[in-house]
């Protein structure tokens, strides 16, 4: 029995609305799928950036933490350096102060002659020469000259050798130097150096780690002495 045109087109709408059905669970499953798989992505970009900015910030931890050991380093090292200068300072200011002093030594005329006949016989001595020359302040030749006279036979006696010692009296020593002498071998390339702020230097230089554990301590750092 063949079907009549209403139900052929009932036929057709209800196949009609099976396919639309199908399709559009299949568009539901495609959509679930696609919403699944971009959530998926969407959460591996989100740790992915979040680990990047996690490396980000503890590498900048990294280089604050370094940065602040340098700052901590430079500061310690200026502070180190600032007490070196200051304990400088004072030293420089204790061997001004020393040198000062100076003019008491001259002022008391026999320890001061006592002081130029030992530097002028240590002169001697360092020099060992037979002929020398022996400068010193203008106001001090007298004293110079009774020291001269009296170091060259104790040092003809020690050094069993003759010595002729010329008093300059031409050229003297600076007025700003305090006192002693000046020893010249015989062409005048050789000096010993015997003025007091000499010998205060070579003195200090000397005591200078006494000096500096009398003023400051021992170092705890130092591990050896000399």
């Amino acid at each position: 029995m063949a079907l009549s045109d209403a139900d052929v087109q009932k036929q057709i709408k209800h196949m009609m609305a099976f396919i639309e059905q199908e399709a559009n669970e299949k568009a539901e499953e495609i959509d679930a799928k696609a919403e699944e798989e971009f959530n998926i992505e969407k959460g591996r970009l989100v740790q992915t950036q979040r680990l990047k900015i996690m490396e980000y910030y503890e590498k900048k931890e990294k280089q604050i933490e370094q940065q602040k050991k340098i700052q901590m380093s430079n500061l310690m090292n200026q502070a180190r350096l600032k007490v070196l200068r200051a304990r400088d300072d004072l030293i420089a200011d204790l061997l001004n102060e020393a040198k000062q002093r100076l003019a008491k030594v001259v002022k008391d005329t026999a320890r001061y002659q006592a002081l130029l006949d030992g530097l002028i016989l240590q002169g001697f001595f360092q020099l060992l020469e037979h002929k020398v020359f022996v400068r010193c302040r203008k106001q001090d030749l007298p004293l110079v000259k009774a020291a001269v006279q009296k170091s060259i036979p104790a040092y003809k006696t020690a050094a069993k050798k003759d010595i002729d010692v010329h008093v300059d009296q031409e050229t003297f020593l600076p007025e700003q130097i305090a006192g002693g002498v000046e020893i010249y071998n015989s062409n005048g390339k050789i000096k010993v150096s015997n003025t007091l702020e000499s010998r205060l230097d070579l003195i200090a230089q000397q005591m200078m780690p006494e000096i500096r554990v009398a003023l400051f301590g021992a170092n705890a750092n130092r591990k050896f002495l000399d």
